[in-house]
């Protein structure tokens, strides 16, 4: 059995496969099928400072080979997190990130600081959610509202700081290399690309934000292509996110540079998928003859 283990910014993974935040929520109902201790790491529900109740529905569809959603982040608050959540995972022997999400810098700020007292291991810093004062255009849009956004993120805490990137952006590498220029331990991406789907009876969109994000495998080839570029651009490590479900695909993510990958939408229809990945990842290595999974990060061969 070859060597799983990989490290991120510091903190081992016994394996490279996360469950992504928002598809996996604090982890509890998954334990009733299998022990959380056999994944790598639990991405928790992105969390708020306070409460939010999330946009009106209907915010989830389905479409070929994916799925939109526009749920707005609903979550309890951080309180909830620290005093309900984070108590029961804490000795299920897996690492725990923190998804931390705002609508202003204060916002996020507060959340960090409190996330920072915490035993959390890691926190993710969601950079694809609206800047209210400025108009609503995300914060990881540009190269300067990004990297103030960690330069701030990165006074309020000493955890190591992963900075999820959205790929609703012209130039995503350069994005990238200012958030890394200000301090990000390492970089998380794709989040999810903005989509459409129009019910022609009512002409009315599906999701009552009118569009919403899509996720699910046929977002793959553009998540793999991003993750191949920003990691031969950056120094800091890259976790490999969007439309992964098997492991087939999670060997791709990390042959392109990613040192470790969520698994997001496909737990939605197989919650079985990151153990299924986690033995097939193994298994080819077995029979390639590769003792250690690192062997293989950032060694595909471009023409």
């Amino acid at each position: 059995m070859a060597n799983l283990k990989v490290n991120v910014a510091g903190v081992e993974f016994k394996n490279p496969v996360i469950t992504a935040s928002g598809c996996y929520g604090f982890g509890q109902e998954y334990e009733k099928m299998y022990p959380l201790s056999k994944l790598g790491g639990i991405c928790l529900k992105g969390t708020t400072y306070n409460e939010k109740l999330g946009n009106p529905p209907p915010r989830i569809a389905e479409t070929p080979a994916g799925m939109l959603n526009s749920v707005g982040l609903q979550n309890p608050g951080v309180k909830h997190l620290l005093e309900e959540d984070l108590p029961y995972l804490l000795d299920k022997g897996t690492v725990l990130i923190a998804n931390a999400a705002g609508s202003t810098p204060d916002d996020y700020r507060m959340l960090v600081e409190e996330l920072d007292k915490s035993p959390i291991d890691m926190i993710e810093l969601n950079i694809s959610c609206p800047n209210v004062k400025s108009g609503g255009l995300t914060f990881g849009a540009s190269c300067e509202d990004a990297a103030a956004m960690v330069r701030l993120i990165r006074k309020a805490t000493t955890k190591p700081l992963m900075v999820k990137l959205t790929p609703n952006v012209t130039d995503i590498v350069s994005i990238a290399k200012a958030v890394e220029a200000e301090g990000a331990d390492a970089i998380s991406l794709i989040n999810t690309l903005v989509g459409m789907r129009i019910d022609i009876e009512s002409r009315r969109p599906v999701l009552h934000q009118n569009t919403g994000g899509l996720s699910g495998p046929a977002v793959f080839p553009v998540a793999l292509a991003m993750v191949w570029k920003v990691a031969s651009a950056v120094k800091i490590p890259v976790v490999g996110l969007g439309g992964i479900e098997k492991w087939q695909d999670a060997i791709e993510m990390m042959l392109a540079g990613a040192r470790a990958i969520e698994i997001g939408t496909a737990l939605f229809y197989d919650p079985y998928a990151p153990l299924k990945i986690i033995d097939g990842i193994n298994e080819w290595l077995d029979r390639e003859g590769i003792a250690d999974i690192n062997e293989i990060v950032g060694t595909v061969r471009p023409w």
